[in-house]
């Protein structure tokens, strides 16, 4: 079994394992060298993927996400967590407006408004509309759908075994990851961390299973929260009000992708806490 299993985050349903580990695994050797740390070997980083799990089934002339517009945004979850995004953006990117009154009520004039703000933004900037509502929906899917739930949580299982050492995941990913951790009885992960995590938006908290708020290991297992300031997947900063004051959270600085995976695994802190996990004894 590998040494540190990666759980990848939304949007990534037309890639796979070896795709994205192309990605990963150098941005996450350079955070290593950066905190001073020998790299790893290939087989010591397995990606655990979950994407195809989202991925439409393919037909004739046919391909890619399916071509979403503003009235496929579903109330409820999706709406709210829409205009979440929307004020998160407002609030670290002057060139966005900020909801008004008469746009915080969640009709379909408010989602046009919230996509149009939104691909507007520094955050959301080269990201097509209907790829912004598809990512919206599987993170909903996720939360509504036990089966597909389980069958992700499966996927990270599968990959931890007596030699794993340090769970990564990123964005969507870190919420799979929280909860494999915490269904699997005695495991031994000594580092769990995650970057870029909306694990603490109260819609997706008070969704969490098996219960929110549950420490995902032993005491021994030392949680760090990586986060930049401008990430508006990542709305709750620090984790520890939910999860307790063990969590250990910290702000990185990715310049203009704020969200993206690449850049968090590069970073020095992010290094620092996958090879306190690697060390540990």
């Amino acid at each position: 079994m590998a040494r540190v299993v990666a759980v990848h985050g939304v949007g990534k349903q037309m890639l796979g394992e070896d795709s994205l580990l192309k990605e990963w695994c150098p941005a996450l050797q350079d955070g290593l060298r950066r905190a001073g740390r020998p790299p790893l070997c290939e087989h010591e980083l397995a990606m655990a993927f979950y994407g195809d799990l989202f991925r439409p089934a393919g037909k004739m002339l046919a391909v890619g996400d399916p071509l979403y517009t503003a009235a496929d945004v579903a109330a409820g979850f999706e709406q709210e967590l829409l205009l979440s995004w929307w004020q998160a953006a407002a609030d670290v990117d002057p060139g966005v407006s900020p909801p008004g009154l008469d746009t915080l009520a969640r009709t379909p004039r408010s989602v046009q408004a919230a996509l149009r703000a939104l691909s507007n933004s520094r955050f959301f900037s080269g990201i097509a509309l209907r790829a912004m509502i598809f990512d919206l929906k599987q993170v909903r899917h996720y939360l509504t759908d036990n089966q597909l739930r389980r069958m992700a949580r499966e996927r990270v299982a599968a990959l931890i075994g007596a030699d794993t050492q340090v769970v990564v995941g990123h964005s969507l990913g870190t919420i799979i990851a929280y909860e494999a951790l915490c269904a699997l009885p005695n495991h031994g992960v000594r580092a769990l961390v995650t970057m870029g995590s909306p694990l603490g938006i109260p819609m997706i908290f008070d969704r969490l299973l098996p219960k929110p708020g549950r420490w995902p290991g032993a005491d021994t297992l030392a949680w760090t929260n990586i986060v930049d300031s401008g990430d508006v997947v990542a709305l709750v900063k620090d984790l520890r009000p939910q999860f307790g004051q063990q969590l250990r959270s910290a702000l990185v600085h990715n310049g203009s992708h704020a969200h993206d995976a690449t850049i968090y695994l590069t970073s020095f802190l992010t290094g620092s806490a996958i090879a306190e996990g690697l060390d540990a004894g």
